[in-house]
Order: structure tokens, then C-alpha cells, then sequence
């Protein structure tokens, strides 16, 4: 199979590799569609996010669908033809925090696209058979992949703890903020305030479920719950200091190491900080919402590359206006291919049925 490899000097190139086999309980995805997330342009730029660290050639990408070509002992075969959504998890069964229901904190956690686990950049993954979900004709492969951001938007309301009725701020309107405040929409919250400094982006938080849009240290009515998915330090301050005596804050955008925290009034309003690291249990929800109508991914998607233009995908985030880029790992080029179903890409055909 050919996957897009980044080496330890940020170099990215195509190989050759050997196809993966499915171990007993997995299942063998031929990847249909992969979109790029922030985490995967870090590592092209940093070499590292914490203590993860790229020593050795590894394939990003973790927002995966596609469609199951085979399947290992102990696995029903009529599941060869799903198409799925891929969630890119492998948990230790046995930890105490995959018992109680906590599987995304599982310390010995095997993530797509973290070092030194291969993510879905290739045209074959194998994955454990519950972590691949099924996805009906009408949710395209686009959508598919992008249950995974949605599912930390989900994680994120979920843990800011709010209801119909109430209000949340969302500092950034990048793809998880404006996910987030889809998820709010969604959730019958009756003020979604994003605080964005990007005019264009503020415009586009609007779209996508923002009640209001506002630039950072305007005034607001204090809110139920601030989510920041920023990951800058002055916008998590200035957020906190607008939630109300006893309200959530919830810390979703990576950005340094350590931040600066305004301990007093955390004290004094018994304010609840929690953060989000992946998530559990949300593919159900993802897919409710997805097919309901009440969160629209394929409206995110702004840009698309076959696999050679994997570096182009990396560095999407740079071009003005682009909110998700997606690549077809199947497909060497995008420009190059004709795609009469590119409006809902589910019909382009990739990897063994290209073939």
C-alpha cells in the first residue's frame, strides 16, 4: 500500500509499505477520506506535541472512514463492505480506567498518528472491530471522518456541563470551535458566544450556530460555561472572568505547557476547570446529529488533496478561508480527478475498489 510518512527531520514523502493484516478482532479499512487536524500540521512544523515526540517515520492522521475489506478471527465476515467512521483508539481492556467507562484516559492507549503508533494517512488501518462504526449511505465519507472532531466538541459540552436554555462562550473559531458551537445548537443552548479576533472568522462563526461573535475583552452578560478552544492563555483568562458564581470552564485548545490562572476567582466563584483529552462513548451522539441535520460537517470541508499533495493538506491552515482540509489517501492527486461526486465524495471510489 502507499502511505504519507513524516520523518524525524519534518520531511514528508510517499512510500511503499507492506499492507497491514487484521490481528484477531480487528477489522482491515481501505481508507476513504482523512481530515487534517491541527495535532497533525504540529507535528509537520514541531517534531513534538509534549512529551510525544517523532523519532521514527510515522504516518499522521487520525480523522479516518472508510470501508471494511477484511476482517480477523473472531469477527463476523458479513461485515466486509461497511463503510465506516474510524475511531482511532486502541485502549488497554484491562486498566482501571477503561473499566469504569474511561477508555480515552486508558494510560497505555494506543492513538492513531501518535508517536509511535501510524495513523490513517495510508490507504489500509486496521482497528479493533467496536471502534468502527457504521455510517448509513446518507452521511458522506467526508462526514464519516469528521465524527472525530466532532466527537471532542461533544466531549467538551458534555463537560461544560450545560443544558437547553443556557449559555456558553467559545474562545476560537477554528474547525473545534466552530464544532463546538454546532454541538451547542444542537443542544438547545439559547446564547453560543464565540470570541474569535479574526474578522473573517467571525463572520464564519455565525454560520456555523454562534448566536453572537465578538472580538476578545468585549462585554458580555456573564455565561453558564466558557469552553476555550484557542489555547492562549489571555483568552482563557478573559474567558473565565465571564462565567457566572459556580459555572464551568473547560480547557480544549492546546497551546503551552503551562498557563497562567486566576486562582482567586476561581476560588471565590467555585468554578469548576476541567479539561478535554480525546473522548468516550460519543460516535452515538456524532452520528444522531450528523444525520439529523443538526451538525453540518460537510459544510466544513473547504479543501481537499490525493496523498502526493499530502504537505499542500498540512499547511491548508495557512490559506485565508480554509476551515478542514480532507485528503483521499486512495487518490495520488486531487486536481487531477475527475470527481462528479466531490459536492457528497461518498461516491468517489478509492483504495481497493479503485483497483
Amino acid at each position: 500500500m502507499r502511505a504519507g510518512v513524516l520523518h524525524p527531520d519534518l520531511s514528508v514523502g510517499t512510500e511503499t509499505r507492506r499492507s497491514p493484516h487484521p490481528a484477531p478482532g480487528d477489522l482491515l479499512v481501505a481508507v476513504r477520506a482523512v481530515g487534517v487536524c491541527g495535532s497533525d500540521t504540529h507535528y509537520l512544523r514541531h517534531g513534538r506535541i509534549g512529551d510525544h515526540v517523532v523519532r521514527d517515520p510515522l504516518v499522521l492522521g487520525h480523522e479516518a472512514s472508510g470501508v471494511i475489506v477484511a476482517v480477523g478471527d473472531g469477527v463476523s465476515p458479513g461485515r466486509i463492505g461497511e463503510r465506516v467512521s474510524i475511531e482511532p483508539q486502541r485502549p488497554d481492556p484491562r486498566t482501571a480506567e477503561t473499566k469504569r467507562g474511561d477508555y480515552h484516559l486508558c494510560p497505555h492507549m494506543e492513538f492513531y498518528a501518535t508517536p509511535p503508533i501510524d495513523g490513517a494517512f495510508a490507504e489500509y488501518v486496521t482497528i479493533g472491530a467496536d471502534f468502527a462504526h457504521p455510517v448509513p449511505p446518507e452521511v458522506s465519507d467526508e462526514a464519516a471522518a469528521l465524527f472525530e472532531p466532532l466527537s471532542v466538541g461533544i466531549a467538551a459540552l458534555r463537560k461544560a456541563d450545560v443544558a437547553a436554555g443556557d449559555s456558553v462562550l467559545i474562545a476560537g473559531a477554528g474547525p473545534i470551535g466552530l464544532l463546538i458551537a454546532q454541538v451547542a445548537r444542537a443542544s438547545g443552548l439559547a446564547r453560543i458566544v464565540v470570541s474569535e479576533p479574526d474578522e473573517q472568522r467571525r463572520a464564519r462563526a455565525t454560520e456555523f450556530g454562534a448566536t453572537d461573535a465578538i472580538a476578545p475583552g468585549e462585554d458580555i452578560d456573564p455565561v453558564d460555561a466558557f469552553v476555550d478552544a484557542s489555547g492562549v492563555g489571555a483568552a482563557v483568562r478573559d474567558g473565565m472572568a465571564r462565567v457566572r458564581p459556580a459555572g464551568h470552564v473547560v480547557l480544549v485548545g492546546m497551546g503551552s505547557d503551562t498557563m497562567e490562572l486566576p486562582v482567586t476567582l476561581i476560588q471565590n466563584r467555585e468554578l469548576v476547570v476541567t479539561g478535554v483529552f480525546r473522548y468516550s462513548n460519543t460516535w452515538p451522539t456524532a452520528l444522531a446529529l450528523v444525520r439529523t441535520g443538526a451538525v453540518d460537517l460537510d459544510a466544513m470541508v473547504t479543501a481537499r488533496f490525493g496523498l502526493d499533495e499530502l504537505t499542500d493538506a498540512l499547511n491548508a491552515d495557512l490559506r485565508p478561508g480554509n476551515i478542514k482540509a480532507v485528503v483521499y489517501p486512495g487518490i495520488s492527486q486531487w486536481q487531477n480527478i475527475d470527481h462528479p461526486g466531490s459536492a457528497h465524495p461518498g461516491s468517489v471510489q478509492t483504495g481497493e475498489a479503485r483497483r
